[in-house]
């Protein structure tokens, strides 16, 4: 009898944050960790959770595929950094193979521009066609597209050095709402 083994990740983390160190890593980033800390939900950072000597690749898709929730931070330089781009394919696949959710935050960008690969996502694209291959590219940006017509959190340009706190307890809301229904719908006995 022919049968396929189809094995799914286990659960290890409720958020896995995928994000362009270089524009959030300062300010909305550190922002989210401690409200997610004194929350008590386990995220998944790769400058918290990498080790010296792990396998940077590995480590992240492992921690991708082990995590209920992917909170994606598009920001204005997303899509120049190819570990960003890898990181997105992995959690689209996840979210089609596994059932992850997926949660799309466009801070201080118009989704549109990552729909439609406009503005900084167009000059990115036009840099990362020197290095990589067409299919590749399309590859990434059939995923920007999918991520950005998932339903998610704008957090305008008005709160950028202001009071973060609306944009933040909004992606706390829409997270933890997802972290109850997956643990209420999905938890095994």
């Amino acid at each position: 009898m022919a049968f396929s083994c189809f094995h799914v990740p286990v659960i290890k983390h409720d958020v896995f944050i995928s994000f362009r160190g270089e524009d959030i890593r300062d300010n909305f980033l550190s922002h989210l960790r401690k409200e997610f800390r004194r929350n008590q939900i386990d995220f998944f950072l790769d400058d918290e959770k990498l080790h010296p000597g792990d396998e940077i690749s590995s480590t992240l898709v492992r921690a991708i595929e082990q995590s209920s929730i992917s909170l994606v931070i598009f920001s204005k330089h997303y899509a120049s950094s190819r570990w960003c781009m890898e990181e997105l394919v992995r959690i689209i696949e996840c979210m089609k193979q596994y059932e992850r959710i997926v949660i799309p935050v466009f801070y201080n960008i118009d989704p549109s521009d990552v729909r439609h690969q406009k503005q900084t996502f167009a000059e990115a694209f036009d840099l990362h066609k020197e290095k990589y291959e067409v299919e590749h590219m399309q590859n990434w940006r059939s995923v920007l597209k999918e991520a950005a017509n998932l339903s998610g959190i704008h957090y305008p340009s008005k709160y950028r050095g202001g009071d973060s706190g609306l944009g933040l307890r909004a992606c706390l809301i829409g997270i933890s709402t997802h972290l109850h229904f997956v643990k209420e719908n999905f938890s095994h006995p």
